[in-house]
């Protein structure tokens, strides 16, 4: 509290940023884990991308060091949408008093999370197709060979008009709902509860680090099959009137995904999840928690 929300969207935008220059080669190597095997058995498919570190090497191996930045510019202007939205709509429902009633800062969490993605989402959607190009050897999931990222959004508004820059937005409002819900409760909970017992100092830097550690193991888990689902929505082809050519909608990619590959299948690159999102969610609340007090 006492951070106006127009501040907080500035904040949020910031903190959103500066963290994901620091995990966007993450965000690489799980967009291709998450998509590679798509639709297929387990052990009917080549597995370029072996487990997270062997992926990192594979990427580098195919695009170079330069790879593991692939889709920066768009992660970067993804991240300063959604978050600067989703604080600045959180700000707004703690000024309101909302975050007081019981359940309120999960309720508050999801809906300012909602907004954040819908707003961001034709960001996202280009920084997955940049993320999962590469060597045709190497390749896995629809390659839409976008030439930069101002091409790729000329070129999806050229085929497919407006409308086009928010296919996939079905599998992104839930996925950061859910996500955006856990990490602000879980963050605040945790926080609170290393401080009450005094094993931190209210506003050190060691209380944000904890209750951001807990926050991020929480999001990870409840996180990845929203995750998985969004990736592939985002990244299927589409025909001529911007129609999935593989899947219908969320629930549809729900589906297929866990009857095609098992239950697991929704679970795929689990581990480039949490080491992103884990390291993401304590460095986006933290540089988040650290300006607000500046």
């Amino acid at each position: 509290g006492g951070v106006p929300p127009a501040t907080d969207l500035v904040l949020g935008a910031t903190a959103g940023c500066l963290a994901c220059v620091l995990t966007n080669p993450l965000e690489v190597v799980k967009t291709r884990l998450q998509l590679q095997g798509e639709l297929q058995p387990p052990g009917t498919y080549p597995r370029p991308y072996r487990g997270v570190l062997r992926a990192v090497g594979a990427v580098c191996r195919a695009d170079g060091l330069r790879g593991l930045q692939k889709g920066l510019a768009a992660g970067l202007l993804y991240q300063g949408l959604m978050n600067g939205v989703r604080f600045y709509c959180y700000s707004l429902a703690e000024d309101a008093g909302w975050t007081g009633y019981p359940g309120g800062t999960v309720a508050a969490g999801a809906v300012a999370g909602a907004v954040g993605a819908f707003v961001g989402s034709p960001a996202y959607l280009v920084k997955t197709h940049l993320q999962a190009q590469t060597l045709s050897a190497m390749a896995v999931g629809h390659q839409h060979n976008h030439e930069s990222i101002t091409g790729a959004f000329q070129s999806i508004y050229r085929q497919h008009g407006l409308v086009g820059l928010w296919r996939g937005v079905t599998g992104a409002v839930p996925r950061v709902a859910v996500g955006s819900a856990v990490q602000l409760a879980t963050f605040a909970s945790a926080k609170d509860w290393v401080c009450e017992r005094q094993w931190f100092g209210k506003d050190s830097w060691a209380a944000v680090l904890a209750g951001g550690m807990v926050s991020g193991v929480a999001v990870a888990v409840t996180m990845a099959p929203f995750d998985v689902v969004s990736t592939r929505l985002y990244n299927q082809p589409v025909d001529a009137e911007g129609t999935g050519k593989l899947y219908r909608g969320f629930l549809d990619c729900i589906l297929q995904t866990s009857s095609k590959e098992g239950l697991l299948g929704l679970y795929k690159g689990i581990g480039a999840v949490y080491l992103r999102l884990g390291p993401h969610t304590v460095l986006s609340l933290f540089f988040w928690d650290k300006l607000r007090n500046l």
